[in-house]
């Protein structure tokens, strides 16, 4: 709640500048008022036609539209600000400058080939994602799936006892307590042993929870520390934020999923219920995707460059090595025209033939994903959705459930789950496909937010995110017509939060 009064905070200064031009208007300008609004009218609707014509989502583009032509001054200095993607030019030049060892895509043109005889439509999919991504499909060696941040945490702390070479660590939230200080007082060992520790954090997505004098101590461990642009004051990046969450342990493995590095994601506090979260431990070869997702941010947001060497895999993998199927990790990004995770969804939608699970905290979908959702739910694909019973934004949870009608009638189940919070985020899809990662099906997390996400195929920890999903499930309350909120007023409130739900 307090992230949507900061946002809806920054667009004061709009607001006060649409009164004050009325004042002036009124009073100076008067026997050019008729003149001068002409002008502006004129300008607004240039730039309604310039909205209408890019390429974003419907949804998006409303609540644009509304603004600009119920308030034509601030809400164009709005959209300028926030809304348009040239005003991400800072961040996309500093990732453009970034000079990395190149990927050898070729390398995975065998997987692509022995993946089209077992499933033709899935190495389309995965050779989607590489086209739109960079990054290469790999061979999973091994891919553990934790169902709580309280499993994941200690295998994460012997992990980080185990490093010789680098520790890198990339969260959207760092808080004192401790999971975080049992962390740290092993990188600091480390550091002091010559390992080399990084630490990249989001400043918004951390600023209620970590200081500028908390990164100031790391450093003085040893551990070098950045924040993900810093939010100094309004500008137009401040939409775009680090929610990736990672960590990288001498290329050898990776952990990611939902879990933040915050003593309620391992439940050692209580704040919404029981907090339901997921991650996974990656180790092989495709550890190295991850390994480059975090040098390529830190050498564009840092100071001191991470060495090209660390990218270059120092053991060869033994021919008769473990495989359990593969893996794809990428990063998606805000300044790329295509928002690869939502077309990944609505891909995976469309292939479904039996089920489509799906875990997410919230559910604010654009037009094209619940159009998915609805297709695929009608033509009897078994499409589910775990959702928090107990909210962690109440206004949030409010504008999730604004789009519960539409779904429901289409025949997708949608449960909550009662014992608390679910942080979760990840999907199987027929036992075959499906993701773990840190993307929410929600508008900020598909489109305006930096993300990681791992597709898998054939994995064992496929299996194992269903038997999870079940196990939650029974945990749930499933959600129908009937047992959902009726009436006009409830219709009428549905259809505002709907407009407004891009900017939460």
């Amino acid at each position: 709640m307090n992230k949507i009064i900061r946002r809806v905070l920054t667009i004061f200064p709009a607001v006060l500048l649409q009164l004050v031009w009325l004042a002036v208007l009124f009073t100076w300008l008067k026997p050019w008022a008729g003149l001068i609004s002409f002008a502006l009218s004129i300008m607004a609707f240039l730039l309604v036609l310039y909205i209408i014509t890019k390429r974003d989502e419907g949804t998006y583009k409303i609540i644009w539209l509304l603004l600009v032509l119920t308030f034509p001054l601030p809400g164009a200095l709005i959209y300028l600000i926030f809304g348009n993607q040239r005003t991400m030019k800072p961040l996309r030049k500093k990732l453009a400058e970034v000079d990395l060892p190149p990927i050898h895509e070729g390398d995975a043109e065998p997987l692509y080939a022995e993946l089209a005889k077992m499933d033709k439509r899935a190495a389309e999919t995965f050779r989607t994602v590489q086209s739109m991504t960079g990054f290469p499909l790999r061979v999973n060696r091994e891919a553990v799936y934790y169902p709580l941040g309280d499993e994941l945490f200690p295998v994460m702390l012997e992990e980080l006892e185990k490093a010789e070479k680098f520790i890198f660590v990339e969260y959207f939230i760092l808080e004192n307590g401790t999971m975080w200080d049992s962390m740290v007082e092993i990188m600091a060992r480390k550091a002091a042993q010559g390992v080399d520790v990084r630490v990249l954090y989001d400043d918004l997505g951390s600023i209620g929870t970590y200081s500028q004098e908390n990164a100031d101590a790391l450093r003085k461990k040893g551990i070098r520390c950045a924040a993900f642009n810093p939010l100094v004051f309004i500008k137009g990046t401040l939409n775009c934020r680090d929610h990736r969450k990672m960590l990288i342990i001498d290329d050898r493995v990776a952990f990611s999923g939902g879990v933040n590095l915050a003593d309620e994601y391992i439940n050692a506090v209580v704040k919404f219920g029981h907090w339901k979260d997921i991650g996974f431990k990656l180790t092989g070869e495709a550890v190295g995707n991850y390994t480059r997702m975090f040098t390529l941010f830190w050498n564009a947001f840092a100071d001191d460059p991470i060495p090209g060497e660390y990218l270059i895999p120092c053991d060869a993998i033994a021919p008769d090595a473990r495989w359990d199927g593969l893996v794809l990790s990428y990063y998606d990004s805000p300044l790329k025209q295509d928002a690869v995770s939502n077309e990944l969804y609505i891909d995976l939608l469309s292939q479904a033939r039996d089920y489509a699970w799906f875990y997410t905290p919230y559910l604010m979908p654009g037009d094209a994903l619940l159009g998915a959702f609805v297709r695929a739910a009608r033509r009897g694909v078994d499409v589910r959705i775990i959702m928090p019973g107990v909210p962690d934004k109440a206004l949030v949870y409010r504008m999730s459930r604004s789009f519960y009608r539409v779904l429901l009638e289409a025949g997708v189940k949608i449960y909550e789950y009662t014992p608390g919070f679910v942080h979760a985020k990840g999907c199987v899809v027929d036992d075959a496909i499906g993701t773990v990662g840190t993307v929410n099906l929600d508008y900020r997390s598909l489109f305006l937010h930096f993300e990681n996400n791992s597709l898998f195929y054939r994995a064992s920890l496929l299996a194992n995110l269903k038997v999870d999903f079940l196990a939650t499930q029974a945990k749930c309350r499933e959600r129908t017509l009937d047992n959902i909120d009726k009436g006009f007023w409830h219709w009428l409130l549905d259809g505002i939060l709907r407009i407004f739900a891009p900017l939460c």
